[in-house]
C-alpha cells in the first residue's frame, strides 16, 4: 500500500512539474515575441520569471502542486498559444471547455495582462535612477 501511495505521489508530482515548465517555457517565449520588451531593452528571461512569479501569485490554487494550480498550468499555458492553433474555432471551444466558460477565461487572460503591466512598471522602476536632491 505504502509503494503505491508513493508512486502515485510521484507520478503527481512528475506531472505537476511537467506542467509548470510546459506553462513558463510558454510564457518565456510570448516575452521573447513581446515588442516593449525589445524597445525597452528588457531581458526576457527576467521579464518572464517576473510574469511567472507575479502570475503564480494570483492563480487559482494554494500551493504550486494544488490540483486547482495544475489545472490553471495547462489552462494559462493553453490560453498563451490559442492563436497557434490550425483551427482557431475548436482552440477557442477547447479553451471553454478548460476554464468552463467564456468570462472565466475573460478573467484568466486579465490576472496575466495585469501582472505583464505589474512588471513592466516594476522593472521599468528598477532601471530608473533616483534623483538626489
Amino acid at each position: 500500500m505504502n509503494k503505491k501511495l508513493s508512486i502515485l505521489l510521484l507520478s503527481l508530482f512528475v506531472v505537476a512539474c511537467a506542467d509548470k515548465e510546459h506553462y513558463e517555457q510558454v510564457v518565456l517565449e510570448e516575452m521573447k515575441k513581446e515588442h516593449d520588451v525589445k524597445d525597452y531593452k528588457i531581458d526576457p528571461e527576467y521579464m518572464a520569471k517576473c510574469v511567472i512569479d507575479t502570475t503564480y501569485q494570483r492563480m487559482p490554487g494554494l500551493f504550486a502542486f494544488d490540483p486547482n494550480r495544475l489545472k490553471a498550468y495547462r489552462s494559462y499555458a493553453k490560453m498563451l498559444t490559442v492563436t497557434k492553433e490550425k483551427d482557431p474555432k475548436k482552440a477557442l471551444d477547447d479553451l471553454k471547455k478548460e476554464f468552463g466558460n467564456s468570462q472565466e477565461i475573460s478573467k484568466a487572460h486579465t490576472l496575466y495582462m495585469e501582472s505583464v503591466m505589474d512588471c513592466y512598471t516594476a522593472i521599468l522602476h528598477e532601471s530608473v535612477p533616483e534623483k538626489k536632491s
